[in-house]
């Protein structure tokens, strides 16, 4: 019997590598066609049969990315690193706060703000563009950081996780810190921040991830003096022409810093999954 067991266990064990080795070619299949088309020839690209390498690995291609003047790419790659830098931050702090407060009160006024707050998840981003767009117009902040970055930085869903973690936050550490003589303020910061350091890490990463790709709003706000690195691959797409080669190329440097900010903090999103309550 413990070997037929024993059997089956493998079996089932092989199936799972198997899935998971299908699912992660599947995963990883996009990002072999935008290398593979990064370095090839506008020629390559277009032609009828697939090869699976370039014949000739054509480096040119991310040079001429550089130093085409009408696109601005290592421009676009800071206003995009500051955009998500900053917003990150001030979402995370924003959210920190917020999340905490609705979680410690638990009064009506704070129970209604905290299911405004969900129903706000329920309403798509686009619908707010128009009347956000009309708000930074008439402040000026068109093409500006604070039209991209201000009207992003309140985030209902990180509110709503930050929460949902902090209803489950131990109380008896902020009872022994506030016995010990300290006040609420140096209590959030000294005893639940570093102990939440999962779920900040978490929604630090989602919402840096989210700013860096972000495309519609930036496309809005922007002209040529804050201009996005995603907005920037756009000009490769015209009606007349496709640049295809640098288009794979930017897409390949654009990529790149959300694949390490997404290695170095994976851990975080796992943690903070777990910390939440949802599996």
């Amino acid at each position: 019997m413990r070997s037929v067991r024993s059997r089956a266990d493998r079996a089932l064990l092989v199936v799972r590598y198997v899935v998971l080795g299908v699912l992660a070619v599947l995963f990883l299949l996009p990002f072999y066609v935008i290398v593979r088309n990064a370095f090839a020839s506008s020629k390559l690209i277009a032609a009828a049969q697939w090869n699976w390498l370039p014949d000739r690995w054509n480096f040119a291609n991310i040079t001429e990315l550089f130093t085409n003047s009408d696109v601005e790419m290592g421009a676009s790659l800071w206003h995009s690193a500051v955009m998500a830098v900053v917003q990150t931050a001030l979402t995370v702090v924003v959210a920190l706060l917020a999340g905490y407060a609705l979680a410690r009160h638990t009064h009506r006024v704070a129970r209604l703000l905290s299911a405004l707050t969900i129903f706000t998840l329920m309403v798509p981003a686009a619908v707010t563009f128009i009347p956000t767009f009309v708000m930074t117009s008439a402040l000026g902040w068109i093409d500006t950081f604070r039209g991209l970055i201000v009207p992003g930085m309140f985030s209902a869903f990180a509110t709503y996780m930050f929460r949902q973690s902090f209803l489950g936050f131990p109380r008896e550490l902020e009872e022994a810190a506030l016995i010990d003589g300290a006040n609420p303020w140096r209590t959030f910061w000294q005893v639940v921040v570093p102990n939440s350091m999962g779920i900040v890490g978490a929604i630090g990463t989602i919402t840096f991830i989210g700013s860096w790709n972000a495309f519609l709003w930036p496309m809005l706000v922007t002209r040529t003096g804050t201009r996005t690195v995603q907005v920037t691959l756009s000009q490769f797409m015209t009606s007349q022409l496709v640049n295809y080669p640098e288009l794979f190329a930017g897409a390949l440097v654009a990529v790149i810093p959300v694949l390490v900010v997404f290695l170095f903090l994976q851990r975080y999103l796992v943690q903070g999954v777990e910390t939440t309550g949802l599996r």
